[in-house]
Parts: structure tokens; sequence; C-alpha cells
């Protein structure tokens, strides 16, 4: 089992919760596979049209950066906590 944070934001593609809970194994794309079967509108959010993490979100697998772990590619064990967190912007 994964937990999946959803930010505020993102909480209106997933019912309002604030976590989710998927059964995938490997990486963070197949916890996002998993994901778009109940949620698809939030991970279409998350991923790009390619199945790349779009440039204005980061995903953290146990508080590291996916990005730097190998993208939708980061490994990703029973029981992490994956954090999805888009960019904000204003002036």
């Amino acid at each position: 089992m994964i937990t999946v944070l959803v930010p505020g934001p993102l909480r209106g593609e997933a019912g309002g919760a604030s976590r989710l809970t998927v059964v995938a194994t490997g990486s963070v794309g197949a916890v996002l596979d998993a994901l778009a079967v109940t949620w698809p509108r939030l991970v279409r959010r998350i991923r790009d049209e390619r199945g790349e993490l779009r440039r204005y979100v980061n995903v953290y697998v146990d508080g590291e950066d996916c990005r730097h772990l190998g993208g939708v590619a980061a490994p990703v064990a029973d029981g992490a906590e994956v954090q999805v967190l888009p960019s904000v912007a204003g002036g």
C-alpha cells in the first residue's frame, strides 16, 4: 500500500481527499497508473501527454524529490508516502 498526499489545489480532482491509498509496487509511474484507475483527472494534472511529470509539479517519495531518483521511474517501496506538490507562482 502506498499513501499519496494530495495538496489543497488538487483535492477537487480527488473527491476532496487529502490522502489516497493505492496498491502499487515498483515506481512513481506505477503509483500514478494505479491512481489513474480511480482518479484520472488528478493524474492528468500531474503527468503530461507523454506520461512524464509536468514541469510545474514536484513529487516526493518519502521526502526525496523523485526527479533526482529517476522521475517516473523512481523506485517506490511498499508502505512509502508519495507527496504531490504543484509549484506556486504569484507576485
